[in-house]
């Protein structure tokens, strides 16, 4: 059962963080474009597998449902905030429970049989390699989006100076560097990677009060979001290992 969730897991955060740019999300409400979407997942899903096709096409049922509530039933003031994004995700999460719950041995059956022991850590560290940094970038953003709104940097806030995107890849890198640290045993080394940027957004933060409390909150979401992916991660591992 667990081999089976943890495929689904790996199929569909590459589905919607990875195989999803940013214009097929700002096109969704179109039924092409969300089609689109499902096809991917279902070709993911049904890759993860080894060959069920009728438990990819379930998943991607299921994915379709879920995401046409979010695009066209949830009001459009609601539809890009944190609260939205995190409860479409656990919805997503509850239907690969339920899969696995339902078909547990759809992977053992397939193409990956042979393979389920060798697979299982590679494919949690990169569920969750994929979990900290993309889906944790979208997720921050989302938080700080409000924010943006009062103090964006049209109006000489945050980044107004800075480069290009340069935000999201110091985001993506910090919670990569997090990821790392913690899979690898060395979780001290986070508190040095928060004093190096304290120190390196100091002249950012040190332009004003709304300033510094942006940075502030980007800073302890972000490595929260970090901290939290990679701990899940390690549990899931724990899991994993303890099963023959």
């Amino acid at each position: 059962m667990l081999d089976v969730f943890i495929a689904l897991l790996l199929a569909h955060v590459i589905a919607d963080f990875l195989a999803q740019p940013d214009v097929m999300i700002r096109r969704k409400a179109e039924p092409a474009i969300l089609l689109l979407h499902i096809a991917i997942v279902f070709a993911l899903s049904w890759a993860a597998l080894g060959g069920d096709w009728r438990l990819a096409l379930a998943v991607a049922g299921a994915h379709l449902l879920i995401d046409a509530i979010k695009t066209w039933a949830v009001p459009e003031p609601w539809r890009d905030t944190l609260p939205a994004f995190m409860g479409d995700q656990a919805a997503h999460i509850a239907t690969l429970i339920a899969a696995a719950i339902l078909v547990p041995s759809a992977v053992s059956a397939g193409l990956w049989a042979d393979h389920v022991e060798t697979l299982r850590a590679p494919v949690i560290l990169m569920s969750g390699a994929i979990v900290s940094i993309w889906a944790g970038g979208y997720a921050v953003g989302l938080l700080m989006r409000p924010y943006l709104v009062q103090f964006g940097a049209e109006d000489g806030g945050p980044g107004a100076e800075g480069l290009d995107n340069a935000g999201r890849i110091i985001g993506k890198l910090e919670r990569g560097l997090i990821f790392l640290f913690i899979c690898v045993g060395q979780t001290a080394a986070t508190g040095f990677l928060i004093a190096a940027k304290s120190v390196l957004r100091f002249d950012t933060a040190s332009k004003g009060q709304k300033a510094g409390e942006y940075v502030i909150i980007g800073t302890l979401a972000s490595f929260g979001w970090g901290l939290a992916s990679g701990y899940a991660t390690l549990s899931l591992l724990e899991i994993a290992t303890a099963i023959p």
